[in-house]
């Protein structure tokens, strides 16, 4: 072990080829967080996420997840002294059913009490105006802000963007925290959700597409590619999804079309 950082650790390996070449190295690894968020007093999820914009995160996941509508539907939160809880205070109360009905995408096995009431039911979007310059742009962009993913190989990132501005950009070990990153940013800094784009290293499943109609975002772009059921759901609420946008070609998956 040569180093430890809150995000990551170095370690030494052997590197063997297919040639029989055996040479000592060293690698870095990206490293777990354990992240228990507490609402109204009821331990409610736990995140498996990379320490990094955990407050953007808890807040993307609030919204997401049908818990607020708004930033000051939130009276108080306050992070423990090692990050690993989060109390978030409601101003209304909230019925929590203890179980978790189906295995959502995510990878890195974040567990969940579902609401049994959700206070936010999902919105047809507003029609978005886009150019493909834009995505074009974003496309370039992304791979400029990926300081992570360029040391472990092991992130996914998310861009928050208005037109071809890029606002925020974060990285997460799972796709689903980095939206919620994404998302909690311009929650936080008051910027209109309905008017942004977020573009993300993942596939887009029906709960990334869920997501992005969740926060009010009605431009999601990926590097990968979306599921014939993402699709779907995007097409019954307006949601723009464009799949294997690079800096050169994009597929364009467009209700209105």
């Amino acid at each position: 072990m040569n180093g430890a950082h809150d995000l990551y650790i170095s370690k030494d390996i052997t590197v063997i080829t297919a040639g029989g070449d055996s040479n000592e190295a060293e690698t870095v690894l990206l490293r777990e967080h354990k992240l228990d968020i507490i609402i109204n007093e009821q331990n409610v999820m736990r995140l498996i996420c990379t320490k990094q914009d955990l407050k953007e995160l808890v807040l993307g996941r609030l919204l997401t997840g049908g818990f607020i509508e708004k930033a000051e539907d939130i009276s108080k939160i306050w992070f423990c002294k090692y990050k690993t809880q989060v109390s978030v205070f409601l101003k209304k109360e909230i019925d929590f059913e203890k179980v978790q009905p189906e295995e959502k995408s995510c990878c890195t096995g974040n567990r969940v009490w579902y609401l049994t009431s959700p206070n936010m039911e999902m919105k047809i979007l507003p029609r978005p105006e886009y150019k493909p310059e834009w995505i074009f742009h974003l496309a370039n962009m992304f791979e400029k802000g990926t300081v992570l993913h360029d040391m472990t190989k092991g992130t996914h990132s998310c861009m928050l963007a208005m037109g071809d501005r890029v606002l925020f950009t974060c990285e997460d070990i799972g796709r689903h925290n980095a939206i919620d990153k994404a998302v909690g940013y311009g929650l936080s800094s008051g910027i209109p959700l309905s008017k942004c784009i977020l573009y993300t290293s993942g596939r887009i499943p029906v709960d990334m597409a869920e997501k992005s109609i969740a926060a009010g975002v009605p431009i999601l772009a990926s590097k990968s590619v979306p599921t014939a059921e993402a699709v779907d759901l995007a097409h019954r609420f307006g949601l723009v999804i464009i799949g294997n946008a690079r800096p050169d070609s994009m597929k364009v998956f467009d209700p209105s079309i």
